[in-house]
This record gives structure tokens, sequence and C-alpha cells, in this order.
């Protein structure tokens, strides 16, 4: 059973992929298991046609304690038979989600739900920079780590600073990068872009997911791609990278960049005019002074 992790910035479309990636995963043998690992619950909701399934963490708070929890309460059957399950998390401004979303892979490995699966995927929120969210990685749960970006300079920013939140369990746990999906925003050279930022990382753009309207259309009615419009150009692209995600062998121990390295990608690529820092200095200087 191989166990992967699907990471990115927040609005970078991430779950949206890997539910996409996953259901024609699905389609092509794999029995395949969900854990959303973000507070929203909504890493299921495409392939379960609904707004959000009840979570592990909100049904052990309505029972007591997550002992009380039955597993066919929580965990749900999808598109093609793809097992999906929420951990959830705390109240909004009280204790850490981390802790929730370890709290629900322990309660669903007692449950014996890791059986006869091929692939487990968590669909984990945002960055890194919180150690909470980096528990898959910590546990030596997620051992293949797929980063979604764009040719933005913050998704390119969030990119990095999960290569290095892998480069720092890559030795004691063994988890390995395996490859950047660019979610395409349309920006100027992005392939390009992307491809050098992935030979800086030492890693592979393993596939550009072009941007189409389907994507959104699909959504609306709460069902990917592959369900919705199963004979489109997009399907295909989902379909293309969920072959390359099971045939994958390329998967390495990630070489960050500094901050500086990447400032200077973009200018290479005309994304970030050279003088461009040097004129935010300004900005912020200027801000300084008309508050003193």
């Amino acid at each position: 059973m191989r166990q992967i992790a699907f990471y990115g910035k927040g609005g970078i479309g991430k779950s949206t992929t890997s539910q996409n990636t996953l259901a024609a995963m699905a389609e092509q043998g794999q029995r395949i298991m969900i854990v959303g690992c973000d507070p929203k619950a909504d890493s299921t909701r495409l392939m379960l046609h609904s707004k959000a399934q009840t979570s592990v963490l909100q049904l052990a708070a309505e029972l007591g304690a997550v002992e009380d929890v039955e597993l066919d309460q929580v965990l749900q059957v999808g598109y093609r038979g793809v097992k999906c399950v929420e951990s959830g998390g705390p109240e909004p401004g009280v204790g850490c989600a981390g802790r929730g979303i370890i709290t629900a892979i322990n309660f669903l490995e007692e449950e014996g739900a890791y059986e006869d699966l091929d692939i487990v995927s968590y669909d984990v929120l945002g960055d890194v920079v919180c150690g909470g969210f980096a528990m898959p990685i910590r546990e030596g749960k997620a051992q293949e780590i797929y980063i979604v970006v764009s040719g933005e300079m913050m998704a390119m920013y969030a990119a990095n600073n999960i290569a290095r939140g892998v480069l720092k369990y890559a030795h004691s746990g063994g988890v390995r990068l395996g490859g950047l999906i660019c979610n395409s925003r349309n920006t100027d050279r992005e392939v390009e872009l992307i491809e050098a930022l992935a030979e800086k990382l030492n890693t592979q753009m393993i596939h550009f997911v072009p941007r189409d309207n389907v994507v959104q259309h699909a959504e609306l009615r709460r069902m990917t791609v592959n369900e919705y419009a199963p004979e489109s150009q997009q399907a295909k692209e989902y379909s293309a990278l969920a072959e390359k995600i099971t045939n994958n062998t390329n998967l390495t121990i990630p070489t960050p960049i500094t901050m500086d390295e990447l400032e200077e990608l973009l200018i290479q690529f005309g994304i970030l005019d050279s003088d461009d820092k040097y004129q935010e200095a300004l900005a912020a200087d200027g801000k300084a002074v008309a508050t003193v």
C-alpha cells in the first residue's frame, strides 16, 4: 500500500486537483481511501456529491470521545468505490488541528480502515509552516508528497516551504518528494518556470494541468471532471496525471532554495523586475517614516 499526500498553498486548487486525480486512479482500478486533513472537511465532497461529510473529530465531540466513534459513522464510499474520511478540526481559535489529524489517522488504523487498499491519500491544508499540518509527514504516514503549485510567486514560495518540511523528515521518516503538479493560472512562461523550480528542488514537474472552465462546472455540481465530463480533454489530463503518479519512481530528497534564489528565478524568467525588491524596500521605508 502506498501512502501519498497532496500539499499546496491555500486556494491553489489542491483539493480539486487531488480528487480529480484520485477519481481517475480509481477508474484505472486502484483501491483508494482519501483522508481529508483540512478542518473545513471539504477534501471529499466531489467524491460524495455533498457539501461536507461528518468528520471524526466532529462526531467524537458529539459523542464525548473518539473511542465512542464507529468506523461506519465516519467512513463513506464515493465515486468508483473510493473510501472517504475527514479528520475535521477543533473549534476555530481552540486547539491544534495537527493533533486532530493524527487522532483521526490512529483511529482509522485501529479500526482496520487501511485494509485492502492500494493507495491512501492525505489532502493537507496549505503550507507546513504549522508543524501540526506536517503530521502525516512527521509521523511517517505519508511517504510520497506531491505539491500543487502554479506560476504565481506565493504559490512557488509555499512549494519551497513544503519542500523544506519534506527535507526535515526525509532522513528520519523516509518521506520523499514525488513531484510538482502545476495547476495552471495562465501566468507568463508557466511551464518553463515550474520546470526550472522543480530542477532547483531536485524533483520533477510531474504534470501540467491546463486551466479549463469544465472544472468549475463540475465543482458546482459537486462532481469530479472524470464523472461530469468523462470525454473532455480535462478528464484526459487528470487520467494522464493519475498514470504518472501510479508509475512514478522518481522519489527524491528535495533541495529547497532561499528567498533570494526564488526571486532570482523570477527575475530570470521576466516575472519580477530586478529593481522590484529595491522599490518594495523604499515603500516599506516610506510607511515606517509615515508612522513615526
